[in-house]
């Protein structure tokens, strides 16, 4: 054991840097692992918690006032229900700020989807006018207990009793209403009613639904939501996160296993004398084996143990979503279980690629094999030989006259003369026209051929130095995608930057005349947006009306072309799933006792309501169903406008009557992709570095036996530090293209296919810019060739006696 310890300290003094790497790198991965074990705990934990607390129901139905719905109770698989409610859509304003919502009439507290009190109190039969906010509006509009709510364009006023969380879908500024509970009292005017059923399954949802659609008639619904929506609007961006994270992070493991895998097997290699020797002395393969093994498991369990350390300690404290995260995954249930399990699997993972590796050192005889008189990797090319001197590349160039310095015909030169670039006339040349001599530097030459002539090993390399490169190039398409969602929101969906809804006495044609007057508006498109039933009546979609035939909405197309035609609409990738239909198919809908019947001609990309929208122009609408008239416009601003600023004037312009909101943009809560994808990139190089560290430090080793040769031939230590330099920078080179060719292709489907799971559809993915690639690639091979310069020149320089003692 005490030569085990000697030999394992010895060793780690010779390879400081990489051990330090290794742990650095195993630190990352784990930390990267442990974040988005956190994130899904954050994204899925909370919302499941305040559901289970609250019985949320699974299906909750709008429907009109004069729905009967209590047969709804009796329908098999319903547990329980909850109301009928009786609900008014209207808008309320606190300190300037408005918001839609839905004010929900709630004589007792709900025994189904109860409202869980984060502060103040419940609703008071004493204060009729007391109302409670969900927490994510009362957020919005920065509420508190006590404080008084105004109804535009009514002398009504509201006061806020309390803050209650709830398991139903979460207030969406110009998209989805807050809601309100309130007593019936103060809901004098109901335009429909909710009610909502608890099932006995929760996989029987769509079933349920469709037969509460038929009890109640497919006229009676006007909206259907279900706890599966409900639940991945909670989850949102932290379940992105978590995936990248976790994505990275599983890739970042594989890379470093095989890294670890090859640095022990170019050690084995370069040490097979010192192996030898311990086996002579009486060491067992099973010890050997053990010696690589445990050295290595120390250095993953010492990055394993400081990352799970510093997480668990300070991961709390990062600001932002990953910080909220990381604190309430620690008092999740299965936190301590998941800081054990989670770098316990790293670990073991690391040491079963190093156990197939140190294998093979258990496997070296006692006895050192003589090598090979020829070198393994067999003779030079034709081509090599002619790159070399033997024959000589010549160039016409225009210039009249002898120059000096000739060379003969036949090309003949020392290999040793480096690159050179001489004159002489040609056998064939015209008389007074010279010929320019190239010849390429031996080092190249030779460089490349250490490089590729093993190919097995050189491939094993090449390969191992990819994977990392791949993943960067994926994570940097990732980050160019975030950028364009902000740069240019017109190609993802995005086309306006304001959502306008007015009040219901303005008028259609002053208010989009007050719209347009503003001079940082390029464009005002009318519509409106309602609920429809799907072909089964299994759930709702929204159907939108926007623009008009002689000035269409820009949709964002990514298959097909545009509606222009009667009955023609575009789809999101969330409703062609729902339906099972494609580009080109007819589908049916209902609005209310109308039915909409459209012609699908293209795919948009839809980043609201999960791609679950079908929109057409808003003449379209009105032609199968004249009732209905514009209840919002989507404005286009001028390039360089301020949309707070634009929603300032124009809700000052508009005298309380307009409800102004900026859309949503979805890259806005990927904010923290940003950094995870910089320290994913940086444990990446890391991984990287320490393959590369390890094929420079094979190929020094190759070398030595073929220093004497190199120097009886009349080379330099300089041309022979250029050759180690030249392999190792043609390895990096080949791992660059290849991770680009491979890469580029992974991201775009990666990210495509993650659009297509979210229904925002494919066609978001965007690559790096040509000369970002080139920068990053140029940077890698010239940053390898850097490294490898300092130990080939060490080797190049040893002394003669120090070169016999190499080759013996």
């Amino acid at each position: 054991m005490r030569a085990t310890l000697r030999w394992a300290h010895s060793d780690l003094r010779t390879h400081r840097g990489e051990a330090l790497f290794l742990v650095l790198a195993t630190a990352g991965i784990v930390a990267s692992l442990l974040l988005a074990t956190a994130l899904f705990g954050y994204a899925t934990n909370p919302w499941q918690r305040v559901f289970t607390q609250a019985r949320g129901a699974h299906v909750w139905l709008h429907t009109d006032r004069a729905a009967d719905t209590g047969e709804l109770a009796a329908l098999d698989g319903v547990q329980s229900v909850a109301g009928p409610y009786p609900t008014a859509s209207t808008t309320v304003a606190v300190r300037g700020t408005r918001a839609s919502v839905e004010l929900r009439g709630t004589a007792e507290r709900p025994d189904v989807g109860r409202p869980l009190l984060t502060a103040g109190h419940w609703l008071d039969a004493g204060d009729p006018d007391g109302v409670v906010l969900e927490t994510r509006l009362a957020r919005a509009l920065l509420a508190q207990p006590g404080d008084t709510l105004t109804l535009p364009g009514t002398s009504r006023t509201l006061t806020v009793l309390g803050i209650a969380d709830s398991p139903e879908r979460r207030y969406r500024p110009g998209e989805q209403p807050g809601l309100v509970w309130a007593p019936p009292a103060a809901v004098p005017d109901p335009g429909g009613q909710v009610i909502g059923l608890r099932l006995t399954d929760p996989g029987e949802t769509d079933y349920a639904v469709q037969r509460a659609v038929t009890v109640l008639g497919a006229g009676a619904i006007g909206q259907v939501s279900t706890w599966e929506q409900a639940r991945a609007e909670a989850q949102g961006d932290n379940r992105l996160l978590g995936q990248v994270l976790g994505l990275f992070g599983l890739g970042a493991l594989l890379a470093a296993g095989l890294a670890v895998h090859g640095a022990i097997g170019t050690r084995i290699r370069g040490h097979l004398r010192d192996i030898s020797v311990l086996k002579a002395i009486g060491f067992t393969p099973g010890q050997v084996v053990r010696v690589f093994l445990l050295q290595h498991l120390a250095y993953a369990l010492l990055g394993a143990v400081a990352a799970a350390a510093t997480v668990q300690a300070l991961g709390s404290r990062v600001p932002g979503r990953l910080g909220d995260a990381v604190g309430v995954w620690q008092g999740l249930p299965g936190h301590t279980v998941a800081l054990f399990v989670v770098p316990a699997c790293a670990v073991l993972f690391i040491g079963a690629t190093t156990g197939l590796a140190a294998w093979r050192a258990g496997r070296v005889p006692p006895v050192p094999l003589p090598r090979p008189a020829g070198a393994q990797a067999g003779g030079l090319s034709v081509a090599a030989r002619r790159a070399l001197g033997l024959r000589m590349f010549r160039m016409p160039v225009g210039a009249r006259g002898r120059g000096p310095g000739a060379l003969g015909s036949d090309g003949a030169g020392a290999p040793g003369a480096g690159a050179s670039s001489g004159v002489a006339p040609g056998a064939g040349a015209s008389s007074g026209v010279r010929e320019l001599e190239v010849r390429v530097p031996p080092a190249l030459v030779l460089g490349w051929h250490k490089a590729f002539a093993r190919r097995p090993r050189s491939f094993a390399t090449v390969a191992r130095l990819t994977l990392p490169l791949l993943l960067i190039v994926v994570a940097m398409s990732a980050w160019t995608t975030i950028d364009r969602f902000h740069s240019r929101p017109e190609q993802i969906g995005l086309p306006a930057a304001l959502t306008v809804r007015a009040d219901t006495d303005a008028g259609e044609r002053g208010t989009r005349a007050l719209l347009e007057r503003d001079p940082q508006v390029a464009a005002a498109y009318p519509g409106v947006e309602v609920a429809a039933l799907v072909p089964g009546q299994t759930a709702t979609i929204a159907l939108r009306g926007l623009g008009t035939r002689e000035d269409p909405y820009p949709y964002a197309l990514a298959e097909g072309r545009r509606a222009h035609g009667p009955d023609e609409a575009v789809a999101g990738q969330g409703l062609l799933d729902l339906l099972e239909v494609e580009v080109g198919d007819w589908v049916r809908m209902t609005v209310g006792d109308r039915p909409q019947i459209l012609h699908i001609v293209g795919r948009s990309i839809e980043p609201e309501n999960a791609g679950r929208v079908i929109s057409a122009s808003l003449d379209t609408l009105q032609e199968n169903d004249p009732r209905l008239r514009p209840t919002l416009y989507q404005l286009r601003l001028a390039a360089g406008a301020d949309p707070d600023e634009v929603a300032g004037r124009l809700a000052e312009a508009g005298h309380g009557r307009l409800d102004v909101h900026a859309v949503g943009n979805p890259a806005d809560g990927l904010s923290p992709l940003r950094a995870v994808v910089l320290g994913l990139i940086a444990v990446l190089a890391l991984v990287g570095l320490i393959e590369l560290l390890t094929a420079i430090g094979g190929t020094v080793r190759e070398s030595e036996r073929d220093l004497l040769a190199l120097k009886a031939i009349g080379l330099s230590p300089r041309q022979i530090t250029g050759i180690t330099v030249t392999a190792t920078g043609c390895t990096a080179l080949a791992a660059v293209l290849l991770a680009a060719a491979l890469g580029l292709p992974l991201a775009h489907w990666l990210i495509d296919a993650q659009g297509a799971s979210s229904g925002i559809g494919a066609g978001i993915a965007q690559v790096p810019s040509p000369a970002l690639l080139v920068l990053v690639g140029a940077a890698a091979v010239l940053g390898a060739a850097a490294l490898a310069a300092v130990p080939s020149a060490r080797a190049a320089r040893r002394r003669l006696a120090d070169t016999l003692s190499a080759v013996a």
